[in-house]
């Protein structure tokens, strides 16, 4: 058997016009599929895995891996998004246990259109903050 792999994650989007568009700007991509009825939009997010847009989806914390949080974060700060939490290290890699080693993570957490919390997270070089 295979080892398991995260399929698809859903989220909660009452207005799917208003969520395809900040999701295409946040992704950089266009979406995958749309379903009206019953009202489904699919987002790839690179590695197979789907993101599911639905208004009967619970609220989920997701965190998005991004090439650069602050500059994200300025994007979608100048589009109206609300920040949260700004770009910060939240945790240095001095191991390989959970990401490569001699590496800072840096994350910051905005509110996407529907008003769910959404983590950006990228990593980069120890002192880069």
């Amino acid at each position: 058997m295979p080892d398991p792999t995260l399929a698809q994650v859903a989220q909660r989007a009452t207005d799917l016009d208003r969520a395809a568009r900040f999701y295409e700007r946040l992704l950089g991509s266009p979406p995958l599929a749309r379903f009206d009825p019953p009202g489904l939009l699919f987002f790839s997010l690179g590695d197979g895995t789907r993101l599911l847009l639905e208004a009967g989806a619970p609220s989920a914390l997701l965190y998005v891996r991004v090439g650069d949080v602050r500059e994200t974060v300025e994007r979608l700060r100048a589009g109206g998004v609300p920040v949260e939490s700004e770009p910060h290290v939240i945790f240095r890699h001095e191991d390989d246990t959970l990401g490569p080693a001699g590496t800072d993570e840096v994350m910051a957490f905005v509110r996407d259109s529907e008003g769910n919390l959404l983590g950006l997270v990228a990593t980069g070089p120890q002192g880069q903050d």
